[in-house]
């Protein structure tokens, strides 16, 4: 079984990937980083939704800032705590001692050619995590990131949110050489939970239902800002090639990441050109691919997939307190 360690900012969509990978991978590790919110309440997050789904896997808190740029914290779509539509249980542990940058050197050791790293919020850790340990791109099995597009942006015209946060940082993980996945908005927003599929999931048990309010919230505000009619299932997407890789498309390619100042900052240039020359006078060389880019998928099916692990999700919580009475 893959192992997996997620570097997240819960997060609606972030809360369903966590729920996703301890479902069908060996989730080992998470850890958090600013984006969604700021990093302590995406700490807070995953700690509660770790309480809620019964996980005992350790949680790192990481970088409250990018590289470079002063980010503010707005939570325009994912509300003031990150995590806005459902009550989660206050956590009953803290995250561990170790940075989420030296945790991931640490899990990348332990799990040498075995960790999948699973970048789902702004990719400041892992940028410095690279940085600070060169052995770290050959100790990993591969980064699968959701970040980025081919086609429009959320944040700008052209850049996604992720990406956008921390131009720098992703520029970094993308130039690493490790084997890389990347899914983007032109994907993931095929990809969302509709009104149905909330019913069935507030007809639910306990963790269900808590998933039931977080997409009610979610979708809502999806719809208020964007104009869409469902709650985009992103981050999840991001563990599909280590769970059903027939479900998602990859074109293999040279993404970089513009780093300049204007309105094209943060977009993933992904250079599907076919050049049969790589000497032309006016035509720019394509570069040597570094990525398996998202193209395609098959949206409902994947939909339900997600669906039925969420829906198969044990409620913990009512399993102890039934415990708790005998």
């Amino acid at each position: 079984m893959t192992k997996v360690l997620i570097d997240c900012d819960p997060g609606h969509d972030d809360a369903t990937a966590i729920l996703y990978a301890a479902r069908h991978l060996e989730l080992v590790g998470i850890s958090t980083v600013y984006g969604n919110q700021s990093v302590d309440k995406t700490t807070t997050n995953a700690l509660s939704l770790s309480d809620l789904l019964g996980l005992d896997v350790p949680v790192a808190r990481g970088c409250e800032q990018p590289l470079i740029r002063t980010f503010r914290h707005g939570g325009d779509v994912h509300g003031k705590t990150g995590i806005d539509g459902a009550e989660l249980p206050v956590p009953s542990r803290q995250a561990v001692d170790a940075h989420a940058v030296d945790f991931i050197i640490e899990m990348a050791g332990r799990y040498r050619d075995e960790l999948v790293l699973c970048p789902i919020g702004p990719f400041t850790n892992v940028a410095l995590a690279l940085r600070k340990e060169p052995r770290l791109a050959k100790w990993l099995r591969g980064i699968s990131c959701m970040g980025g597009t081919t086609q429009i942006g959320n944040t700008t015209p052209v850049a996604e949110f992720n990406i956008w946060c921390d131009p720098e940082a992703a520029d970094i993980v993308f130039r690493s050489g490790v084997p890389m996945w990347m899914v983007g908005l032109n994907v993931t927003r095929q990809v969302g939970i509709t009104e149905d599929d909330i019913a069935r999931l507030n007809a639910g048990n306990a963790v269900a239902r808590t998933y039931g309010g977080l997409f009610t919230f979610f979708r809502q505000r999806l719809n208020e800002i964007h104009g869409l009619t469902t709650a985009s299932l992103h981050d999840p997407c991001a563990l599909v090639p280590f769970i059903d890789p027939e479900l998602i498309t990859y074109a293999n390619c040279p993404v970089e990441v513009e780093l300049g100042d204007g309105i094209t900052r943060g977009m993933t240039v992904c250079d599907f050109r076919n050049l049969t020359s790589a000497k032309l006078e006016n035509i720019r060389s394509r570069s040597s691919n570094n990525c398996h880019v998202a193209v395609g998928v098959e949206a409902r099916a994947l939909v339900d997939h997600i669906m039925n692990a969420i829906l198969a999700w044990p409620d913990r919580s009512s399993a102890k307190r039934e415990a708790a009475t005998h």
